[in-house]
């Protein structure tokens, strides 16, 4: 699709990712890599006495999987695409905790798209993550893409 059409369906629900397990090993491997070792992440039997009943993934570990499930998913693909990067994010929420072996999924809504410059394009998608079978999202949030074509 160019630039143009994808424009075109702002105020759209634009895609849908496929589902992906938080396992326990994913939470651990976050972990050493960011250094956050706090036990609600990863010691399951002192997690257990929680109230959330067991460990939970890193809220951060959670935002960090939409490039994931964005390349998972069935948004639509701009031709001509030379680069992407992340531009940042506004108004991130972390709504829900998602507790070890549940899996999640992203949503996404498309609110601006716009040229900055001759072949520069941002792009802003409001991205829900869902929970399987969960009332409430895991995270909402804003997110700023850029491309060139």
């Amino acid at each position: 699709m160019t630039p143009q059409e994808i424009a075109a369906k702002t105020g759209e629900h634009i895609g849908t990712s496929e589902w992906v397990e938080m396992s326990q090993e994913r939470i651990n491997l976050f972990a050493e890599a960011t250094g956050d070792h706090q036990f609600i992440h990863i010691d399951e039997e002192k997690a257990k006495l929680t109230p959330f009943g067991g460990t939970i993934a890193h809220g951060f570990l959670t935002l960090s999987m939409i490039p994931y499930l964005s390349a998972n998913s069935n948004l639509p693909k701009v031709e001509g695409v030379k680069m992407g990067v992340n531009y940042g994010g506004n108004k991130t929420r972390f709504i829900s905790p998602v507790r070890s072996g549940k899996r999640i999924r992203g949503h996404w809504k498309l609110l601006e798209l716009v040229e900055k410059r001759p072949g520069q394009w941002q792009q802003t998608h409001e991205i829900t993550i869902e929970i399987e079978g969960e009332d409430k999202p895991a995270l909402i949030t804003e997110w700023i893409m850029q491309f060139f074509v």
